[in-house]
């Protein structure tokens, strides 16, 4: 069995250690340095309590790895990525930070091991369905992007509830956000250019929020009119969020944040993961437009409740980890999540968890 190690014990790297151990392919061992996190790991996954900020030490638990999943929050990104390179092992993240993945994408010049960043739900699956799209067309106009993760009952003055890592959901809503504007590489602000729209009877607002789109914008940089990425929540979320960053300038106060939603703001299980991508151009010489949509919900998988993010994030990660595997993705250099046919995600037992709650989905986790 090949060696993985997954960097991170919270909800998604957790899943994915379950999902990877369940299978019986993969030798599991989940790294953190906070020993009650590793207690609620799978039983069937190894643990080590290791700094992971530590250069030495992160890089001697990765010896003799295969990959590393690279599941730890986003200021940790560069310093897991140097560490298993150091160490000889395929490098897999699920990070948003786009600086980061920058600086990941240029520790792949000349590597001998595959650096494939971005490997979540967005970035990482949203662009794998995205590019399918655009390639149906022989000339672009427009590319939407849409994602969200949502509670499917919404209580309070957010209509939302925590479903994934706090730190993320804060820095995607604080960073600049890449976009092209009128056929124009730009950076927009985030929380702005709020729109409405309605899926199956229910309004959802989206506005920008950083690092969705991954490395599309360079790669439909001259090919493409506009091209954007926004957060999908319930009407009303954008504006108390820019009270509270702008108005009360806790955008500089971060931590200070962080603590006041996850004291205010209850997790839930009960959630529902929305995609939404729209393409429109010409195609034979006719304006077209073509759409993707899913929406995935929370469900039992291999008897827990896993929650619709926990599932969608770590079975995208958890494909790709297997593609690379089984020697369909390139095994040096960075692989970007548009060099990944979508056929083959969603063909591959752990991504078939984005055709929601089949038979073949549930058997892939036991």
């Amino acid at each position: 069995m090949r060696k993985i190690a997954v960097i991170g014990a919270g909800k998604i790297g957790a899943t994915a250690a379950r999902l990877l151990a369940g299978c019986g392919d993969y030798e599991v061992t989940v790294i953190d340095a906070n020993a009650q996190a590793l207690a609620g790991v799978d039983a069937r996954a190894k643990t080590a309590a290791v700094a992971i900020d530590s250069a030495a030490a992160l890089k001697a638990a990765l010896a003799g790895c295969f990959a590393v999943v690279n599941a730890a929050p986003y200021h940790l990104t560069v310093a897991v990525a140097e560490a298993a390179k150091a160490a000889g092992a395929h490098y897999l993240d699920l990070t948003e930070d786009v600086a980061a993945s920058r600086v990941v994408r240029d520790l792949a010049r000349g590597a001998d091991v595959a650096f494939i960043p971005q490997c979540g739900l967005a970035p990482g699956f949203i662009t794998i369905a995205a590019w399918d799209l655009c390639k149906h067309f022989d000339e672009l106009h427009d590319v939407r992007l849409r994602v969200g993760a949502l509670p499917r009952y919404p209580s309070n003055a957010l209509n939302y509830n925590l479903t994934w890592s706090t730190d993320g959901v804060i820095n995607e809503y604080c960073e600049p956000c890449e976009a092209i504007v009128e056929g124009r590489l730009r950076e927009v602000p985030a929380l702005e250019e709020c729109e409405e729209f309605s899926l199956d009877g229910v309004t959802y607002e989206a506005f920008n929020t950083s690092g969705g789109l991954g490395t599309l914008c360079q790669t439909l940089d001259g090919k493409v009119r506009n091209l954007n990425y926004r957060t999908i929540r319930y009407p009303g979320h954008a504006a108390i969020m820019k009270a509270l960053l702008n108005d009360l300038g806790l955008r500089n106060r971060r931590p200070l944040l962080k603590d006041i939603l996850e004291q205010a703001v209850p997790a839930t299980l009960q959630d529902v993961v929305i995609v939404f991508v729209t393409v429109s151009g010409l195609k034979d010489g006719r304006l077209m437009q073509e759409t993707y949509v899913n929406k995935v919900y929370a469900q039992v998988i291999g008897g827990e409740m896993l929650s619709a993010i926990q599932i969608t994030t770590a079975g995208a990660v958890c494909a790709v980890l297997d593609l690379l595997a089984d020697g369909k993705l390139p095994a040096r250099g960075f692989i970007r999540q548009e060099d990944i046919p979508l056929a083959d995600i969603l063909g591959n037992r752990f991504g078939r968890f984005y055709a929601g709650d089949t038979p073949q989905a549930l058997r892939a986790a036991e």
